[in-house]
């Protein structure tokens, strides 16, 4: 009979998994993908452990929770749309991506605390990563659960944040990132291709709820300080500082898994409910890694002054 193992991720940590045993066999199996659900709706996330490392396992491991989703950014190079559709990769260049210094330490490919296509209306259900080409050294990813920020936060900022929507908008440019930086953050060098500007300008803004309430019963605090332009109706210094303050107390509240890559490993994260950063790796190392995107909404998202209909958004974000 099929079986899989299921362990608590990290022994002092209220949230995610680690699942063993995933292979075609077990994957295929309806009780199997029955229970990897429940799983990953109970903890949030889970890292899968000793699977096979190939783009068809990805793709198969990611059905498992719903259809996939094409990246809404046609700009971001797919592995093989016809072989392998919704398979993308990340693969960043030193000469042309962006380097920042956090630390002290020059990193290519760092993202601060953030949930995926804020910049749109719809959130995507989940994202699931894999590395292929592993530095030896840094290129982590960290993951923090917002039901846990939701409790850990002053009880003040609570208070005052819960209930505003959040203003965000398709602006990678760390020069115009006003909230959630890490104090000393620098940027070293802006990416090379700024065209991602124009798709942006082209968007309405998206909003989204910085508290919501799952169908269990729990609170997560969901704010991302990473494109993130201002407090719905509070676009004024009291609103920018009552966002600053709620993305520098997640900052210094948050208890994360640090997860360090093996090539071995694919990792799921709920969107709705989880934050993720990207470490980043010292920029004379190689990196390739390789997602997938689970389509889905939690339902809670709406484009500003809730534009609607196909001129909401070019064709590139439907």
């Amino acid at each position: 009979m099929s079986s899989i193992k299921v362990s608590s991720l990290q022994h002092d940590l209220p949230f995610g998994a680690r699942i063993s045993g995933v292979n075609w066999e077990t994957v295929k199996d309806e009780a199997i993908r029955k229970q990897i659900n429940e799983v990953f709706e109970d903890r949030g996330m889970i890292v899968f452990e000793e699977v096979e490392s190939s783009s068809k396992m990805q793709v198969a491991i990611s059905t498992v929770f719903g259809p996939l989703k094409d990246h809404p950014v046609k700009t971001v190079p797919r592995v093989d749309q016809d072989a392998m559709p919704g398979v993308i990769e990340m693969k960043p260049d030193p000469k042309t991506s962006c380097i920042v210094e956090v630390d002290g330490q020059q990193r290519m490919s760092w993202q601060p605390y953030h949930f995926d296509h804020c910049y749109n209306n719809e959130l995507n259900r989940a994202g699931v990563l894999r590395s292929l080409i592993t530095p030896p050294e840094g290129g982590y990813t960290a993951f923090a659960d917002g039901i846990q920020l939701y409790h850990a936060i002053s009880p003040e900022l609570r208070a005052k944040i819960e209930g505003k929507n959040i203003i965000y908008t398709l602006d990678l440019l760390y020069a115009h990132q006003r909230f959630g930086l890490p104090e000393g953050f620098r940027e070293v060098q802006p990416p090379a291709d700024t065209s991602i500007l124009d798709l942006a300008r082209a968007l309405p803004r998206a909003i989204h709820p910085a508290v919501w309430t799952r169908k269990t019963g729990e609170k997560v605090l969901h704010v991302s300080g990473y494109m993130a332009v201002g407090i719905e109706e509070h676009e004024d210094p009291e609103g920018d500082a009552l966002l600053d303050a709620v993305t520098q107390e997640i900052r210094a509240k948050v208890q994360p898994y640090v997860h360090k890559w093996k090539p071995t490993d694919m990792v799921i994260w709920d969107n709705w409910r989880m934050l993720h950063e990207a470490l980043g790796v010292d920029p004379k190392y190689p990196r390739c890694v390789h997602r997938t995107t689970i389509k889905g909404d939690y339902g809670l998202g709406y484009w500003e002054n809730h534009v609607r209909g196909p001129n909401a958004a070019p064709a590139e974000m439907m």
